[in-house]
């Protein structure tokens, strides 16, 4: 049975890509895999598992289906990598 968060296009095993402000240094960002699993405080919703930490998965995130379409929006945003 697959989970899904306000009807959100993933399902839990998903890998997908996110842009990831250090949350130690603002300044710097970069494109990071993650994974779309099961929330374990919640399991009928989705959460990006990232740097050892689950994150809720919601449309205020920026979340892309590849690399290099993450890649590109960074690029527009941030400069080159």
């Amino acid at each position: 049975m697959d989970v899904s968060n306000q009807n959100l296009p993933y399902t839990a095993g998903d890998v997908v890509y996110v842009i990831y402000r250090n949350p130690h240094t603002q300044s710097v960002a970069n494109v990071q895999e993650a994974a779309v699993v099961k929330n374990p405080e919640n399991p009928e919703e989705l959460a990006l598992f990232l740097y050892e930490t689950y994150y809720p998965l919601s449309d205020d995130l920026a979340v892309y289906n590849s690399e290099e379409e993450a890649e590109q929006i960074y690029n527009q945003s941030f400069g080159d990598l």
